[in-house]
């Protein structure tokens, strides 16, 4: 990939930020508290933290196939269609996740399906999540009205970008205005086939498994985080629970909408915040604030960016060389004489 450099010169700028985070918020609590607390957690937990984040990693491929499946996309095997999925994982360490579209680039290198068909997948996935955890924070705002202006202002700018997209009239009159400016012709027919693509991701049958799937994946999250919580000594409860999906799941929003790399400092600042102005001390303070935003970020953002460098070093260098099969090599040739 010509920009391959670059990219992983953007991953390491996340990483050396997420160092940073982690110093600050470290700092914050005081250093040398959060060893006490990080030994006081209950580690047997920690294998049922995970497993619920590999839910959420599960049905999120599974929203992953079924775009797929919608945009005709069949010559990708199982196997190599979870390598580019995890592959990507890692590219959550760009700015905004931009790195992302780095699965569209795999599966025109493994199927021969143009980029421009792919792209909006990425796009529709982080519409669809970011819709989700509107749903579970207003979840969560059954213990908490807090920010409900927010989230019924990101709900009325995501419903008017999906009524835009479905009105197939407005938008080809939008692109054919596009046509006539000189620096916009160039890339107009690469414009329609994203439109295309886009247009069917986001009808609202499609919108509907894909939010409902988004859903029962990221509550995974919310109750791994509610987990976190009862292994740091919080009496199980349901306002814990409700606790626990209102903050991460409006932390998780405050990252996404930074376009930071990971959501890195937005998000963890959020998760600290919201557990010291939500949570009656004690048992809540800042170090346990602190440990419990360090271990669900690793459980959850740094697990993921883990699973995705294991798959890139598994499987990258395969998929990023090229066709897979000999089916993909006749669907690779010919989207390069149709482009």
């Amino acid at each position: 990939m010509g920009n391959w450099g670059s990219l992983r010169g953007k991953i390491i700028v996340g990483f050396v930020f997420g160092v940073v985070v982690l110093v600050a918020l470290s700092l914050f609590a005081d250093v040398r508290a959060l060893p006490q607390t990080l030994a006081s957690f209950q580690w047997e937990w920690l294998p049922l933290i995970l497993g619920l984040t590999l839910v959420n990693y599960g049905l999120r491929f599974v929203k992953w196939q079924y775009y797929l499946h919608l945009l005709a996309i069949r010559e990708v095997r199982t196997r190599d269609s979870l390598g580019i999925f995890l592959s990507g994982m890692t590219m959550a360490m760009t700015p905004g996740k931009v790195g992302e579209f780095l699965k569209s680039y795999m599966l025109k290198q493994v199927s021969g399906t143009p980029m421009a068909t792919t792209a909006p997948i990425v796009a529709a996935e982080r519409l669809t999540d970011g819709l989700a955890m509107v749903g579970l924070a207003a979840i969560g705002m059954i213990v908490y009205p807090l920010g409900w202006q927010a989230l019924a202002g990101i709900v009325v700018v995501t419903l008017a970008l999906v009524l835009i997209a479905q009105n197939r009239a407005l938008v080809h009159t939008l692109l054919g205005w596009g046509e006539r400016l000189p620096l916009v012709s160039r890339f107009a027919h690469h414009l329609y086939r994203l439109y295309d693509s886009t247009e069917r991701l986001l009808g609202w049958k499609s919108l509907a498994v894909a939010v409902g799937l988004g859903l029962v994946s990221w509550a995974g999250e919310c109750l791994a985080f509610y987990l976190v919580l009862v292994g740091l000594g919080f009496a199980p409860s349901v306002t814990l629970l409700l606790q626990a999906t209102f903050i991460l799941a409006m932390a998780t929003l405050v990252g996404a909408v930074s376009m930071l790399p990971g959501g890195l400092g937005a998000a963890d600042a959020s998760v600290t915040g919201l557990l010291l102005l939500l949570i009656a001390a004690p048992p809540m303070s800042q170090p346990v604030a602190v440990t419990a935003t360090l271990l669900i970020r690793f459980c959850t953002l740094w697990f993921g960016v883990l699973l995705g460098l294991a798959a890139l070093l598994v499987a990258g260098r395969r998929l990023l060389s090229g066709p897979a099969s000999p089916a993909a090599e006749a669907g690779l040739l010919a989207a390069r004489t149709g482009e």
